[in-house]
């Protein structure tokens, strides 16, 4: 048997203004909640709305107005908690304010990076925010003609376009190397994954490089991971540097995924953390500090670095780099 199904047409902002015995701009201004109308125009609109199931045109009311309320999110991963911290801060804030915030995932390859930035673009939003300084010549020609605000996140070790809240890596770095130095590791060896494509990743190992060799101790050797992070590349990666370099008495890792693989690594081999071997991570997760021993490492200000972009888009703050800074968390793996 078959059934002929006859698509309907979508209801129109006119058919609710009909229907409610309001004009188009009361229907408009109840449904943005703005501007002036009566309680009893305001139950009317939204009866007729629910009745007649109004959906409104958001991409319509973009083009018409002066500005969006779409702030657009071009982020790298959401395979560990960094990001949405930042796109839990931020969306409070966007919320409260009546914006909608709208996210994609590049993966940490630049030329998807460059293609969502251009559909991003193409709903005309009130700011794009993405992470850190590093994009394609096109990613970058896009946001400075764009018109709109453009904030870069979790880094400040660059120039900004425009906006740019975060952290130093290349400090972050520095000041792990410096934290193990001073406990008197000196056979030191990192873990990581693509640095190439997670730039911020490769800025803390820079940094960390520098303070080593400032001291002169040269990185004994490192492991570094093709793809993304995972606490089971830090495993593998742990368990083929430590084949190489059986000597090491400290690990650096790329983040707290990376070393709590490290951990877990340890704990299956028997290996006496930190007496025999101490690790050190990056991010602060709470997951790392819910180990039995908890995990060394910084603490960035994810959720506050969501938190203060949003907040300087809404009250259109000038052009500013905000450095939010970071915490050593001493732990118990080094």
């Amino acid at each position: 048997m078959t059934t002929d199904f006859k698509q309907q047409t979508t209801v129109t902002l006119a058919e609710v203004a009909e229907a409610a015995g309001v004009g188009e701009s009361t229907v408009s201004r109840v449904l943005r909640n703005h501007g002036s109308f009566s309680g009893k125009a305001r139950e009317r609109v939204l009866d007729a709305v629910e009745r007649l199931g109004y959906v409104p045109n958001r991409i319509a009311g973009t083009l018409a107005s002066a500005g969006s309320r779409l702030v657009a999110f071009v982020i790298p991963s959401l395979t560990n908690i960094v990001f949405p911290d930042v796109l839990r801060g931020a969306g409070a804030v966007l919320e409260e304010n009546r914006y909608q915030a709208v996210f994609s995932v590049t993966d940490y390859e630049p030329e998807r990076e460059e293609a969502l930035v251009a559909a991003m673009l193409a709903w005309r939003p009130t700011a794009v925010m993405l992470a850190g300084f590093e994009h394609t010549e096109g990613t970058l020609k896009m946001l400075r003609a764009s018109g709109c605000r453009v904030v870069e996140l979790l880094d400040i070790d660059g120039t900004a376009i425009d906006l740019a809240v975060g952290f130093s890596n290349r400090e972050a770095g520095r000041a792990s190397a410096e934290f193990l130095l001073k406990r008197g590791y000196r056979r030191i060896g990192y873990v990581g994954h693509d640095l190439g494509r997670d730039t911020r990743a490769g800025k803390r190992f820079e940094g960390f490089r520098e303070a080593l060799n400032l001291a002169g101790v040269p990185l004994v050797d490192r492991e570094i991971r093709a793809g993304a992070s995972s606490v089971g590349s830090g495993r593998a990666g742990l368990e083929q540097l430590l084949r190489r370099a059986p000597g090491l008495d400290a690990v650096y890792f790329s983040n707290d995924d990376m070393a709590l693989g490290g951990y877990f690594h340890c704990l299956a081999r028997t290996i006496p953390v930190p007496t025999r071997l101490a690790l050190f991570g990056h991010n602060g997760l709470d997951i790392g500090q819910a180990t039995p021993q908890p995990l060394t490492t910084i603490r960035t200000p994810r959720v506050a670095t969501g938190k203060l972009a949003a907040e300087l888009v809404i009250n259109d703050h000038p052009s500013h780099v905000a450095d939010l800074g970071f915490e050593l968390i001493e732990g118990a793996t080094a």
